[in-house]
């Protein structure tokens, strides 16, 4: 009750293997395993990259609410806290992104919070230091807004992005907060 395989049949499966097939065989698995290998890396690191760039995204317009935040604390003498939570999240994520310079740059801002909390709590500081440490603390903003957004928007974005206030010349002619006006927070 065996049955047996065709003539034609046994030589193909049970016949030698002829080496130049063998051969083909291997070569062709080994090149399919590495295009399949380098696809998926091509596709990982596009995922990585995209995510890389979320993060800047998601850490640039949070700078932008600080910056707002500082704008309203050098014009008015009202201060909001600064946020840095998803700075401090996603870290990881741009430090794999970003050049050391640029990630230096957002460093920066984030460490100037140090500045501008102690402008906020220390009413003591003299007028004119209060607003060299309000400004430089802005301007670290500033530097760190501009890094992120080269890096983190295509150009067309960046045209449809508005610019900040203080960058429009909104206050060019306004009441200095550090001058003694403003909220009693100051002074």
């Amino acid at each position: 009750m065996h049955r047996r395989l065709p003539t034609w049949a046994r030589g193909a499966i049970l016949g030698p293997v002829e080496l130049d097939r063998l051969v083909t065989a291997f070569v062709g698995a080994f090149f399919g395993a590495a295009g399949w290998l380098v696809v998926g890396l091509y596709i990982q690191r596009r995922h990585a990259e995209r995510q890389a760039r979320s993060a800047g995204r998601a850490v640039y317009f949070e700078l932008a609410v600080n910056e707002v935040n500082l704008d309203v604390a050098l014009r008015h003498g009202s201060f909001q806290p600064l946020a840095q939570g998803t700075y401090e999240r996603l870290l990881p994520e741009l430090a794999n992104w970003l050049t050391a310079e640029e990630l230096q740059t957002i460093a920066r801002a984030y460490m100037s919070h140090a500045g501008y909390e102690q402008v906020q709590r220390d009413a003591l500081i003299p007028p004119p230091v209060r607003m060299a440490l309000l400004e430089r603390v802005t301007g670290e903003h500033r530097a760190a807004l501009e890094a992120l957004r080269r890096r983190a928007f295509s150009r067309g974005e960046i045209a449809r992005l508005s610019l900040s206030p203080r960058a429009q010349g909104t206050a060019a002619g306004t009441t200095r907060a550090a001058d003694g006006i403003g909220g009693s927070t100051i002074g």
